[in-house]
């Protein structure tokens, strides 16, 4: 074992030897990777090995492709077989609801260039005639899907890795992990020490260990998961003599089980509502090429339910019970990424789906530590996206409440209970016991969404369609719109960066002019190629010593994610210094056309239009109590955003609802918050805003200076402008019916054969396609840009061609329309022609037309006032 390397990889699962592969193909040869037994030694070895690309992060699909596609090309370098399978699958729907789902999801796969089909439970049980077509009402087809042979394809990217340089060292335990002052690490080992630039966590059942060696405790928890296998079954032979293949996989929602064939039988899997942690607290090190006790009646209700949807199973005899642990993640995707505040500490874990996503987090990982940028938007793998309050407790919670719910239906106003509350504020039981709030979780706070009137239940209805909220947040936008509201604003993120330096570093990272003492600016963050990584409102507080303080407000989901990147970017003179707040600061915010009024009775200075123009900061006492006051709103409306410490924010709140009371106050949540801001075109961060669209194509340009200093992203930015954006943010106006846009809907227009270039290129997609003997024949490559123009061209209805993606939307009360924002090819992005577009809702197509300006105060006039 040599002594220094550029990387250490820790564990040789799929993904630690898919890491080690990409790294060594990427240029890195002088890399090496470090298992504590033999390759597949945690979970790998014991793998269903399924794979598919459908995934509700289209971006995590856009990697799962690339995995997919990924496997010649390794099986071809290292000559050794993936034992690739690819049969299709498909998945049942057993009820409308999950019809709906299958609608949305292959409505999403026609701009992933994805070519899945809905058909019939007649045309399921010809692919899979075990099934009982009478217990479903629809299915989805999808022809990308099979599985592989988990240890020969994690066999085959260490053996790809070696030809390429690599080096991987086994049965050599990791005991310690410490950095020098120069950020090098040491690696200690059981055979000795190497010295290494970057450490990469691949430990797999072991991650929280390794983890742990320096501070870091990752949220992620080992589950028991069972599968079975069955005996030669009559049905399966027959099958495959009589049509010359293999039996497809399926999904059973209902069951919450799949299956696939393997040899002349059957393998059947559940995620049983019953799920079982396994070691919650630490991995012990002597575990390995063992599995766990098999507890058929743990699943014993998920197996009653696949006999009856597929009776012959209930009489085939069962030739071995698999039962191994995998980890998951609280929300069931992998840990990707640098961690902030580690030097060249890296996290591939919790990669649960190893077999489907395993290429794709190499990929991505690869690019990231050579690079410097991932080169994909992975902000849902992304290990920054879980804050201080993903405890050991909350990610076994909730990671259990994930695995007993893989299967099942999630609605986009669904709220799931587990590990809840794990913040609050001090206005939680004014909310939820005065108020009858209906609450949501916001990166682990919770938050007002809307208010049930007195004598109804605070609870969502969970629907595709208009709910149970859909009258009582129309009244809070109207109240607002009319008069006056008040909501909770605590789920920002806040900073506060001052010193002599502060001014020259936050012109260095952000687009905008930084404002003069007592201004607010908006302005988008980018990174180097030029893409948006961040969105902030930012004030002046004046002088600081030698220099300025800042207050910087941003998503608060992203707190982390920016944090990493402002600590990158810090001069090392220690001439800037960077507080984050979290729920040490927390806000209300007042807006509408009495807002003011109600701001006058409680502030001590002149708030007067004259005196307190719009966009001015001050740091002025509210109802007595220390405050910093923004003068905007979210809302598009006169309004006033107000910060103060926990212990002001009772009595702050208290005294508006007080002194709103005369005007007709009301209390709004986070729903009517956001349907205002549809109404005037404003984006959110990580939908409308995200790292694969340049500041031009997100209509962010009048926050864009590129005559100011040079910062990060400038140069990308110009040339985005000079050759002007392939896409553009848009705003539309839906003719919908009792269901409004989710986001990540197909937009739809009408435009023959015109070459916009196809949706895979404009928009970074591309799933892989394979010829009939399973042989991949075109795809995404590495980025998915040189994708099958074909994959979109087929997608067409006469005239009609998908160009472009809903990013989020929903019903604007006030307008009384139906809105959604979204990406189109920027040729179409100021054509507001009736019949031009549809947007894709459920299976229909509606109308839709673009609103190029906001159909509330266009002018702006009202926020001015």
């Amino acid at each position: 074992m040599k002594s220094h390397a550029k990387a250490v990889v820790i564990g040789g699962g799929v993904v630690g030897c898919s890491v080690l592969y990409h790294l060594a193909r990427a240029g890195w040869r002088d890399v090496m990777l470090i298992e504590r037994s033999e390759l597949t030694s945690g979970s790998s070895w014991h793998a269903a090995g399924g794979f598919h690309t459908l995934n509700g992060d289209p971006n995590v699909a856009k990697l799962q492709a690339y995995t997919v596609q990924l496997y010649k090309e390794i099986e071809e370098l290292s000559e050794q077989s993936c034992g690739l399978h690819l049969t299709g699958g498909v998945m049942l729907a057993d009820s409308p609801e999950r019809m709906d789902f299958l609608r949305l999801a292959h409505a999403k796969g026609r701009y992933l260039g994805m070519e899945t089909e809905l058909i019939t439970p007649s045309e399921a049980k010809a692919m899979f005639p075990l099934m009982d077509e009478r217990h479903f009402v629809g299915a989805m087809w999808d022809p990308v899907e099979g599985h592989l042979d988990p240890s020969g394809t994690t066999h085959a990217y260490a053996k790809a890795a070696r030809k390429l340089g690599a080096e991987i060292v086994l049965r050599n335990r990791v005991t310690e992990l410490t950095q020098e002052l120069d950020g090098t690490w040491n690696v200690v080992t059981e055979q000795g020490t190497v010295k290494a630039e970057h450490v990469v966590n691949c430990g797999g059942l072991w991650a929280r260990e390794v983890g742990r060696m320096v501070g870091l405790e990752l949220p992620l928890l080992a589950m028991e998961h069972m599968y079975l296998l069955t005996e030669p079954m009559p049905e399966v032979e027959a099958f495959n003599r009589e049509t010359g293949r293999e039996m497809i996989g399926v999904i059973d929602f209902k069951g919450e089980i799949y299956t696939r064939q393997e040899r002349n039988g059957i393998l059947l899997g559940t995620y049983e509502k019953a799920a079982k942690p396994w070691s919650p607290r630490e991995t012990p090190w002597d575990f390995g090429h063992e599995l766990l006790e098999p507890d058929i009646d743990r699943i014993a209700p998920s197996l009653e339910v696949g006999f009856r949807h597929f009776p012959a199973l209930e009489n085939a005899g069962i030739k071995q019970v698999i039962n191994g642990p995998f980890t998951f993640a609280p929300d069931g995707n992998p840990l990707v990424g640098p961690v902030q505040g580690l030097t060249n500490f890296w996290c591939a874990c919790a990669v649960m789906a190893g077999f489907s996503q395993g290429g794709g987090v190499g990929l991505a990982l690869s690019n990231w530590m050579v690079d410097g940028d991932p080169g994909f938007d992975v902000w849902g793998m992304d290990v920054a996206r879980f804050g201080e309050w993903a405890s050991l407790r909350y990610t076994n919670a909730k990671v259990r409440e994930n695995y007993s719910r893989r299967f099942s239906i999630r609605f986009p106003n669904e709220e799931l209970p587990a590990a809840r509350p794990a913040q609050t504020t001090p206005l939680y039981d004014v909310m939820t016991r005065d108020n009858n709030a209906v609450m949501g979780d916001s990166w682990g706070l919770e938050t007002p969404l809307w208010f049930a009137p007195p004598g109804m239940e605070a609870k969502d209805i969970v629907s595709f369609h208009r709910s149970n909220d859909f009258a009582h947040v129309g009244n809070e936008v109207r109240a607002v719109r009319e008069r006056v509201g008040v909501t909770e604003i605590a789920n920002f993120a806040k900073y506060e960066i001052a010193g002599p330096g502060a001014a020259a570093f936050l012109n260095r990272l952000m687009t905008n002019r930084m404002p003069k003492p007592g201004r607010i600016v908006l302005t988008p963050m980018l990174n180097e190629t030029g893409k948006l990584i961040g969105d902030f409102t930012i004030a002046n507080r004046g002088p600081d010593g030698a220099g300025e303080r800042f207050m910087v407000w941003g998503s608060s989901a992203a707190q982390i994610y920016h944090m990493r990147w402002f600590e990158k970017h810090l001069p090392a003179d220690g001439s800037v210094r960077i507080h984050r707040f979290d729920q040490t600061l927390v806000g209300l915010s007042i807006a509408g056309p009495q807002a003011r009024a109600v701001l006058d009775q409680l502030a001590d200075t002149d708030v007067s239009k004259e005196a307190f123009r719009f966009m001015d900061f001050r740091e002025m006492a509210v109802a007595g109590a220390t405050c910093m006051v923004n003068r905007l709103s979210y809302t598009g409306d006169l309004g006033y955003e107000i910060w103060m410490p926990p212990a002001y924010q009772r009595r702050v709140y208290e005294a508006i609802k007080d002194a709103g009371s005369a005007h007709g106050i009301v209390d709004f949540g986070m729903r009517a918050l956001l349907c205002m801001r549809l109404e005037k075109n404003f984006p959110t961060w990580f939908r409308e805003l995200r790292p694969i669209y340049g500041p031009f194509e997100g209509a962010m340009e009048r926050f864009v200076k590129l005559e100011k200093n040079d910062f990060i992203g400038r140069e990308a930015a110009a040339w985005e402008k000079a050759d002007g954006p392939k896409l553009r943010r848009v705003s539309f106006i839906v003719d919908a019916g009792d269901a409004d846009v989710m986001g990540d809907e197909p937009i739809w227009a009408r435009v023959g054969d015109t070459d916009y270039g196809t949706v895979e290129k404009l928009h970074g997609y591309g799933a892989p396609r394979f010829d009939a003997s399973g042989r991949a024949i075109s795809g995404g490559g590495a980025n998915g840009r040189d994708a099958d123009a074909a994959a979109v061209r087929g997608i067409r209805d006469g005239a009609w061609r998908v160009v472009g993606w809903v990013t989020s939307g929903g019903y604007a009360h006030h307008v009384k329309q139906s809105m959604a924002q979204g990406y189109v090819p920027a040729a179409l992005a100021e054509d507001e022609s009736d019949g031009l577009f549809e947007i894709e809702i459920l299976g229909q197509r509606r109308p839709a037309r673009i609103n190029t300006l906001p159909p509330f105060d266009p002018d702006g006039a009202r926020m001015r006032s």
